[in-house]
């Protein structure tokens, strides 16, 4: 009870109280008696008045009395709320307000609660007690910058010294019964250590995503200076991958140096790393038979869902006779001269033989389509197919310059599908009449006739193979793969007649016929975390083996090597932004 109804209360009492006095109090007071009155006894008068006012000081005294207790069973109600009951709820009874909604006197407002001085909260840490709030990506505006990378360190151990460092030239490794066939190499290096960044923003209802990816692998095996690696090892920074991909809807389109659109992916058509098959492998040349290569160019897709993806692209092309990546060159007539092919000029510079040298004339991109199946995410097929064309010039002929022109290509199906939890299965298989090159370079695309008209070589590759994942604290996957390359003989006589040249059973210990490789390895992650990366430690061995397509009597028929990997790479922290549209 509020004061206001405590003191309406106390003063009904009082008046109660004040009616019920004696008459001395309520009546008029009595008359006086005339001076006259001969018989008034003024000693009885004073007592009579004495009497009275005893009986007033007892009224007095038993007022005071019913007051304070008044006084104390107003104080017991306001320490209990009256309530009201309605319907289903309770509420508190207002005695501060008599037939109105107004309390008499507004009860004063309630002071807040004393809380004390909020203290501030430590980091959040995780089991291994490292910062769990540091950032997933940098943000420049409505950028995301994702870090890519990793720290690598490999170390390799071959039965013999083919010389191509951490990554194995596949169809140039040794015969036992040289020099280098008889030597070991085991090697160290950082060189597969990468860095890069992606880049995601939205604008006007379109996803853009920029990609951009180096390592120090520019000059394969030794640095370029080969008394600089007695101290320094200064390896060579290049570009791998820099791209730009923009999609909105079901349209996407890409521009920039990716992954071809031939490469083996795992799920769609996407460019990013994660998404492409090019094994597990530690070899930075990866598998034996791999389609795979990393070229400059436009592509656009269409996505009509999420299980049906239809890519078409326009890469760069390299007219190319072999001899790039450890693979057999074919031999060229007398008339555009064998000193330089090997010189790189051959032709004036209108075709490739290996060198690194990008001069080589071009008629057109290469024209590369893809369609893809995902009818379950256990599921993914693919059909790709290239189309390529080759043009040369023979200075020799009359009129001069006659040009020969020659259209080939090839064509990839590819599988995947998990046949238990954790375990998939992968078969990629490739056919081509003049597209060697997309098998690492280790089969020409076609040979010169000694007119300069062109004729294709047929090449097949595969790769087919099992990766599995068990554990959950260290997850390791188990992979085993088996890569086979297949270049087909073409050969032609030169305008003398009696000369061998083209692709074949030419010379002893020659152009390789086949070029197979077992191999096997794990993969496990010691551990792992968005926040702060992850640490991995790989394992691989691999047989290797070649044959020719001629071997001279009592000569070896094959070349083969083993090897073994170990690495150890930190991979840097940093995950994607999320939505509808970004590419994942």
């Amino acid at each position: 009870m509020n004061r206001a109804g405590r003191a309406g209360l106390l003063l009904s009492y009082v008046a109660v109280a004040a009616m019920s006095l004696t008459p001395a109090w309520g009546a008029d007071p009595p008359p006086i008696p005339p001076a006259d009155a001969a018989a008034t006894d003024s000693g009885a008068e004073l007592r009579r008045l004495k009497s009275q006012l005893d009986d007033q000081r007892k009224q007095i005294d038993q007022l005071r009395s019913m007051l304070e207790a008044q006084s104390q069973m107003l104080e017991k109600i306001g320490k209990s709320p009256t309530f009201e009951v309605s319907g289903e709820h309770v509420t508190p009874r207002n005695l501060g307000q008599i037939a109105s909604t107004t309390p008499m006197l507004p009860p004063a407002p309630p002071a807040p609660p004393a809380s004390p001085t909020p203290l501030p909260k430590p980091p959040q840490t995780t089991a291994a007690g490292t910062d769990a709030t540091a950032p997933l990506q940098l943000k420049i505006g409505d950028t995301s910058i994702t870090p890519v990378g990793f720290m690598d360190m490999t170390a390799v151990s071959r039965s013999t010294n083919p010389g191509s460092g951490i990554g194995t030239n596949f169809g140039s490794i040794p015969y036992a019964n040289t020099q280098a066939g008889s030597l070991t190499e085991t090697r160290l290096s950082p060189q597969n250590s990468r860095i890069g960044a992606r880049m995601d923003t939205h604008y006007n209802n379109v996803n853009v995503t920029g990609y951009w990816e180096s390592d120090f692998l520019g000059q394969i095996g030794n640095p370029p200076n080969g008394g600089l690696a007695v101290s320094s090892n200064p390896y060579v920074f290049r570009m791998r991958l820099y791209w730009v991909d923009v999609r909105k809807d079901k349209f996407e389109f890409l521009a920039g140096q990716s992954w071809s659109l031939m490469t083996p992916g795992n799920v769609g058509i996407s460019p990013l790393p994660g998404n492409i098959f090019y094994s597990q492998d530690i070899d930075v040349n990866y598998q034996a038979g791999l389609v795979w290569g990393r070229i400059p160019g436009f592509r656009f897709v269409y996505h009509p869902s999420d299980k049906v993806h239809f890519g078409l692209a326009l890469e760069n092309s390299e007219p190319y006779i072999g001899g790039g990546n450890g693979g057999s060159a074919i031999t060229v007539p007398a008339l555009f001269g064998t000193a330089n092919a090997v010189s790189g000029a051959f032709l004036g510079g209108q075709v490739n033989n290996g060198s690194s040298v990008i001069s080589a004339a071009a008629v057109h991109p290469d024209i590369i389509a893809k369609l893809a199946f995902d009818p379950t995410n256990k599921f993914h097929l693919e059909l790709a197919g290239v189309e390529i064309t080759n043009r040369l010039s023979n200075p020799a002929s009359t009129p001069a310059f006659q040009s020969h022109t020659k259209a080939g290509g090839g064509g990839s199906i590819n599988l995947s599908f998990l046949v238990a939890p954790g375990v998939k299965v992968y078969t990629n298989n490739f056919w081509s009449d003049g597209g060697g090159r997309y098998i690492f370079g280790q089969a020409p695309d076609f040979i010169v006739h000694g007119d300069g008209s062109l004729s294709l070589v047929h090449s097949a590759s595969t790769v087919t193979g099992i990766e599995a994942t068990f554990g959950k604290k260290t997850p390791t996957m188990f992979y085993a793969y088996y890569g086979g390359v297949y270049i087909g003989k073409n050969l032609a006589i030169d305008a003398n007649g009696t000369t061998k040249i083209g692709y074949g059973p030419i010379s002893s210990d020659g152009q390789n016929r086949t070029i197979q490789e077992a191999t096997f390895g794990t993969n496990t992650t010691l551990a792992k975390n968005s926040k702060w990366g992850a640490l991995n430690l790989m394992f691989q061995y691999s047989y290797l083996q070649r044959n020719p397509w001629l071997a001279a009597p009592g000569a070896l028929s094959d070349a083969h090597v083993h090897m073994g990997f170990v690495n150890l790479r930190y991979t840097l922290p940093g995950e994607p932004p999320k939505g509808p549209g970004i590419l994942k």
